[in-house]
């Protein structure tokens, strides 16, 4: 039986079938729909006849709310700014 949760933007939600995390990224009350990320980082857009039909419930942000993106360490000598390996954008020169 659904559960009438309104979406508020930034809120993490559990579906309480899955018990999968999701964040509230946006929301269009004039177009009625409802974006959000789940905790995998996959984006989806619904409508909020869609969204009301959710089993989901309100819940505090997870500990590791980055999900399963791959942290990279910033100290790591093969990483750069721009994300790309210094040593790979300098042998690319031929230094």
């Amino acid at each position: 039986m659904p559960i009438s949760v309104a979406p508020v933007v930034t809120q993490w939600y559990r579906h309480l079938d899955q018990g999968q995390p999701f964040q509230v990224v946006a929301l269009d009350e004039e177009a009625g729909m409802v974006e959000v990320q789940n905790f995998d980082g996959d984006v989806e857009e619904m409508d909020l006849g869609e969204w009301y039909e959710l089993e989901v419930e309100p819940m505090d942000s997870p500990d590791d709310w980055a999900g399963s993106v791959e942290d990279t360490e910033t100290d790591d000598p093969g990483y750069g700014e721009t994300g790309v390996g210094d040593r790979d954008w300098l042998a690319s020169r031929g230094e």
